[in-house]
């Protein structure tokens, strides 16, 4: 047997990287101090940051959730705030850009997601101002449009059924997605 069979394949070696805080190199970090806290909480936020966009209460939640004390992540987003790093305005805004133009998600629906995200309620409104009755009416006919012509080889009970489910989950209420339901029903009836 050879020395490349010794070790399974797709395993890494067993070396290691030093761990980042210097604790395996035998020196104590003191972390009790004011100013390595800080840095360390500065640290921990570009990382969280870095990962992907997030609302000021977001960060907040992911400093304190890895020990990082509640008035210096306050401090912490409060800066970041200040100096543009954070936006919960203009980051609301672009959920609900994507999430109605991509998803197809409702103004309910998303509304309940910024809620989730933690995003103030001024926030929220001012970025759902985007989408008017109209433009959450086109999307969802557009949606069922889709999913109707999808199910074509279904028969009509169960295409009702699934079409009215897929707005239903993306946030619409039951009676438009049963309105266009009928307009698509209609439709298909004005064909044969």
């Amino acid at each position: 047997m050879t020395d490349s069979a010794a070790v399974p394949r797709g395993r890494r070696s067993s070396t290691r990287r030093p761990a980042r805080d210097g604790a395996s190199s035998g020196s104590a970090r003191p972390t009790d101090g004011p100013v390595n806290e800080r840095e360390r909480a500065r640290e921990i936020a570009l990382r969280i940051l870095t990962h992907s966009a997030r609302s000021s209460a977001q960060l907040r939640e992911g400093l304190i959730s890895r020990d990082v004390a509640p008035e210096i992540a306050d401090e912490l987003v409060a800066r970041y705030a200040d100096v543009g790093l954070l936006d919960d305005a203009a980051l609301a805004a672009t959920i609900v850009r994507t999430r109605h133009a991509e998803r197809g998600q409702s103004r309910r629906a998303i509304h309940q997601e910024l809620r989730r995200k933690g995003f103030d309620e001024q926030d929220i409104g001012t970025a759902l101002a985007q989408i008017d009755e109209d433009d959450e009416r086109e999307r969802a006919a557009e949606l069922a449009r889709r999913r109707w012509a999808q199910l074509s080889s279904q028969p009509t009970e169960a295409r009702i059924r699934r079409v009215v489910a897929m707005l239903g989950r993306k946030g619409y209420s039951s009676s438009l997605a049963f309105s266009l339901v009928k307009d698509l029903r209609g439709a298909d009836n004005g064909d044969e």
